[in-house]
């Protein structure tokens, strides 16, 4: 049985008929471009299969009620007083209906069953699927023109305002944007955005590491710390942002900075490269180039960005060692969670079986792999 077919039973078991509606809300891995996004640079994020489910039907009330079957737990509100309550998944849904109505829309009440098989703290983007799931759950029940660009915006507010999260606007834009079989290269600061269609050389293998940055995600993490030091970096040199900043700026003036700050800028100007670069290479069919690039990012990362960890450096380490492997590197807002590789077609199986063991060997760790593809966005299907 598939998982939307659980969660439209559930709905069924629970509330006596099926639901009106049913959404699927992807979770995102992003090829290249970390930590740019919020310095509005470059990113080159795709939607995966691993998706949220939401089964909804509207009430003739103003509460909304949810159930999430993964996580066993329900929350209610009422959409004329939604305090905020803490952590906890039902967060991003009171945050989505609290910016919605902030943003003018008329809101109607609903209650809905949800499941989902992107895994949670991984750095794939469960919370803004949750997000903007909920944003198209509202827009279901009460026929407001849907501007997916805008629904992007509110769900980054919902991170930055309600949970907390100084984060970027990359993973709402490709859940709201995703194309099936493309990723999109996206300029945080315009919010023009282009496909890229990927390559059929390669498969895009997503590795949970079985790392987490703790109970409470990347409010807990040194996130915020990482875009403070970017923004710190940028008004050193009186800037905007490190969008801005110049590779030679950055080398005449940059020596002057804290040590700290000119590794953070460091990062951000080359990533941004990499993703041009990237972009080049996939489109002209070169997995090899691509994968190099990969590789240089998470140098990046671990040396630059400090956002890795042993494990995932390990499991970066086993993947590039694999003959199959074109690349690799750490995914998501780091400090754990998930490595993305590209791996020659055909070659999936071995490269599993290969780089569980070492890194089981080196580690002590069981790592979850999933080969995914490009998908569309979030969409109501069924």
């Amino acid at each position: 049985m598939t998982l939307p077919d659980i969660v439209q039973n559930e709905f069924s078991a629970r509330y006596g008929a099926p639901a009106a509606h049913m959404i699927r809300s992807p979770g995102r891995v992003n090829l290249i471009g970390e930590h740019t996004d919020y310095n509005q640079g470059m990113v080159l994020p795709l939607a995966i299969e691993q998706s949220l489910y939401l089964a909804v039907r509207p009430r003739s009330d103003r509460r909304v009620a949810v159930h999430s079957l993964g996580l066993g737990s329900a929350i209610e509100f009422s959409l004329d007083a939604i305090p905020p309550a803490g952590a906890g998944w039902g967060e991003y849904v009171k945050g989505m209906a609290w910016v919605l109505r902030e943003a003018g829309f008329a809101l109607n009440g609903w209650e809905g069953v949800l499941s989902s098989d992107i895994p949670i703290g991984a750095g794939l983007s469960s919370s803004a699927a949750l997000e903007l799931g909920t944003a198209l759950a509202f827009r279901c029940v009460t026929g407001f023109d849907w501007d997916p660009i805008e629904m992007a915006r509110l769900g980054q507010r919902v991170e930055n305002e309600w949970i907390g999260v100084n984060s970027g606007i990359m993973d709402q834009m490709i859940i709201a944007l995703a194309q099936d079989g493309s990723a999109l290269m996206i300029d945080c600061r315009s919010l023009e955005y282009e496909p890229v269609r990927i390559p059929d050389a390669f498969r895009i293998v997503v590795i949970d590491s079985a790392t987490r940055r703790g109970e409470a995600g990347l409010a807990d993490s040194a996130y915020n710390d990482r875009r403070g030091e970017c923004e710190e970096a940028a008004r050193w040199f009186g800037l905007e942002s490190l969008r801005d900043l110049s590779f030679d700026l950055l080398e005449s003036e940059g020596v002057r900075m804290p040590p700290v700050l000119q590794r953070r800028a460091r990062h951000v100007l080359t990533e941004n490269r990499r993703v041009a670069a990237g972009v080049a290479a996939m489109r002209n069919g070169d997995p090899v180039r691509f994968g190099e690039i990969l590789t240089e990012g998470h140098a990046s990362q671990r040396d630059d960005f400090e956002t890795s960890r042993r494990e995932i450096d390990a499991l970066v380490e086993a993947s590039i060692a694999h003959p199959a492997c074109f690349g690799a590197r750490l995914t998501g807002g780091g400090f754990g969670g998930c490595v993305v590789s590209l791996v020659a077609e055909g070659e999936e199986e071995a490269f599993i079986e290969t780089v569980s063991g070492a890194y089981r060997e080196a580690e002590g760790l069981e790592a979850e792999f999933y080969v995914t593809r490009a998908t569309e966005g979030v969409s109501e299907v069924g």
